[in-house]
């Protein structure tokens, strides 16, 4: 929770009153576990979702109170670092993305102040599905998961 969460919270905190003068933005990087739950990912899955949540709340008071601070929040997805992948070895059937294509939405999206970038797209889609389907059968879980391994880690 410490860097998952409260260090954002800290420093948007402290970048606040400049972010308001210079009409900046709020660049937020967090990851699909914090947008649609999953197994076995349960404390940083609840550091992600209040990233959500508090950026989603501030967003909204700085509309009501007609503050011109950008908030992007990227939602990315399994990244293909040495240390994410021997994390989920086994575990996950999710293919990481490439890392530097990801760096470029984030940019991208910064850049263009865009309220969210799902990175791959296709995450996008999840999420929406998490709306429809907020309860998922353990089977359909099952499918992106080795139990067994996930269960041993």
């Amino acid at each position: 929770m410490q860097v998952n969460f409260l260090s954002y919270v800290q420093l948007t905190s402290l970048a606040l009153p400049s972010l308001t003068d210079s009409k900046g933005s709020l660049v937020v990087v967090s990851s699909l576990l914090g947008h649609v739950p999953t197994s076995f990912s349960s404390p940083y899955s609840a550091a992600k979702f209040a990233l959500d949540g508090f950026f989603g709340s501030l967003r909204r008071e700085l509309d009501v109170q007609d503050v011109n601070v950008a908030i992007t929040m990227c939602i990315l997805g399994l990244r293909d670092r040495a240390s994410t992948a021997e994390e989920v070895r086994g575990v996950a059937r999710a293919k990481a993305a490439p890392g530097p294509k990801a760096a470029l939405a984030v940019i991208r999206g910064g850049a263009t102040r865009a309220p969210g970038v799902f990175y791959p797209r296709r995450l996008h889609l999840l999420g929406l599905l998490r709306g429809w389907l907020p309860h998922p059968k353990a089977w359909f879980i099952r499918q992106e998961l080795n139990v067994t391994a996930a269960a041993t880690a």
